[in-house]
């Protein structure tokens, strides 16, 4: 995962903070020589989680002298430790002035994002986070237009203890110190290279904020694609960031794998209100979406023949509602768990798309399959999959390769029928829909089909 641009500089010279009452170290001891300490944080398909602490000092470590034994974080547990030339995470390390202390991402303590601040009104339509029937009449779900207040992200914070002897590339030894180092400063991996901005729709008057990721080496001479991400009902929020943290939907695309494959801009608007409801009549948001794609197209170098949109539930059916219409506006799209009345669906015969969907979810999954129906109906080839959600990355991505390989323009993948939750775990609502985003998400391999698409 990529660590946010200009974090070093923005770390030179930090001044070391330690917790309250704790002086008196030994200018050998550790304690005396770590400058400060960074909360670092990284998203999962179940949201933002603090996972190392990225201890600076004030000279170069020899990162062969570290174990795992030598530091302490209060509270949770040490899973690794290396030397690091940045506050960020590495499959190995090197020597540098960071050592960065990894923390398990199971500790009960980890995750941050802890959902809307209030609750939303019963919710049964993939517009949500339960679905319950596969009609939309006489739903009595969330209604477009329905406000939500700040999301709930705890702040990162932890306390660090330097409780083994570490070595510097000089030779010079810091030895055990008992004082403990409070992080002063955290680096959001992936969500920090994102801006906030908001939007004021010149054509309905509405306004909308939104998460954009600018390649990191934009250039003005060259064209770039687009990714689009739209959250669910449940991250609506007045929170801009929200829709970063709470899963990977939209930061999977800015990560630093994907960017060195596939250079893109990553959109994520923050909606403030729920935009499609149970009658699947959206609110001004869904043009003013459209209308941000194409005003942003403007703005940067943005290849208009290779914009793509994905979104989850309420994101998903906007997918699809965009698609319907303003057919012209994306090259690609990804549905992950959601659905369109599928008397309206057969304009989507034309379109390039890879459908996810759980066979648990009792609404998503039936009315899937009467969209791609009405699609093969047309003429048009769809090519269809079972895939057991507890595959690992490298049958997910001979999964993908062999449903891409059909040459369908259409990919319809869906998991099988109670493997997108843990052992032991219960769906909300006995309805396999929130559990489905948090593995599709990581599949790499739809990404890039996704990308070998264009208009």
């Amino acid at each position: 995962m990529s660590t946010r641009r200009g974090f070093l500089a923005q770390m030179t010279g930090t001044a070391v903070l330690l917790a309250a009452g704790m002086t008196g170290c030994n200018s050998g001891s550790g304690g005396g020589n770590i400058k400060s300490a960074a909360a670092v944080t990284k998203v999962y398909g179940t949201g933002q989680k603090f996972i190392a602490v990225a201890v600076e000092y004030n000279s170069d470590i020899d990162t062969s002298k570290l174990s795992k034994t030598d530091f302490r974080v209060e509270g949770r547990t040490v899973v690794k430790v290396y030397g690091n030339t940045a506050a960020d995470l590495a499959e190995q390390g090197r020597n540098g002035k960071y050592v960065i202390v990894e923390l398990s991402p199971d500790d009960s303590s980890a995750l941050l994002w802890g959902g809307p601040s209030g609750s939303l009104p019963q919710q049964t339509s993939s517009a949500s986070t339960t679905a319950t029937s596969a009609t939309p009449s006489g739903n009595s779900g969330p209604q477009a237009g329905t406000t939500q207040g700040p999301a709930i992200i705890r702040a990162a914070k932890g306390i660090v203890t330097q409780t083994g002897a570490v070595t510097t590339t000089g030779g010079t030894v810091y030895a055990a110190s008992s004082t403990n180092v409070a992080t002063s400063t955290t680096v959001n991996l992936v969500v920090d290279e994102f801006k906030q901005f908001t939007y004021k729709d010149p054509k309905n008057g509405q306004i909308l904020p939104y998460n954009l990721y600018t390649p990191a080496n934009y250039d003005k001479r060259k064209s770039y694609p687009l990714v689009l991400f739209m959250h669910d009902a449940s991250v609506v929020s007045t929170t801009p960031t929200a829709t970063l943290v709470q899963g990977l939907g939209a930061v999977c695309w800015a990560d630093a794998h994907d960017q060195a494959e596939r250079e893109a801009f990553v959109l994520a608007p923050q909606y403030p209100s729920i935009v499609i409801g149970d009658d699947y009549k959206p609110t001004g948001l869904f043009d003013t979406t459209a209308h941000l794609v194409e005003d942003l197209s403007k703005q940067y170098n943005i290849d208009t023949g290779r914009r793509y949109a994905t979104g989850q539930s309420m994101g998903a059916m906007m997918t699809l509602g965009l698609n319907i219409k303003y057919p012209d506006l994306f090259a690609a799209s990804w549905v992950v768990a959601g659905q369109w009345p599928a008397d309206q669906c057969a304009p989507l015969a034309t379109k390039k798309l890879w459908v996810t969907v759980s066979q648990g979810d009792t609404k998503a999954y039936p009315g899937e399959n009467e969209i791609m129906d009405i699609i093969e109906q047309t003429g048009t080839r769809v090519s269809r999959a079972v895939w057991n959600g507890q595959s690992t990355t490298a049958e997910f991505a001979a999964d993908a390769t062999a449903l891409a390989a059909q040459g369908a323009p259409i990919n319809y993948s869906a998991f099988l029928k109670g493997t997108t939750l843990s052992p032991g775990e219960t769906a909300p609502g006995g309805v396999e829909h929130t559990t489905t985003w948090p593995i599709a998400y990581t599949i790499e391999g739809i990404r890039a089909w996704i990308f070998q698409q264009h208009k």
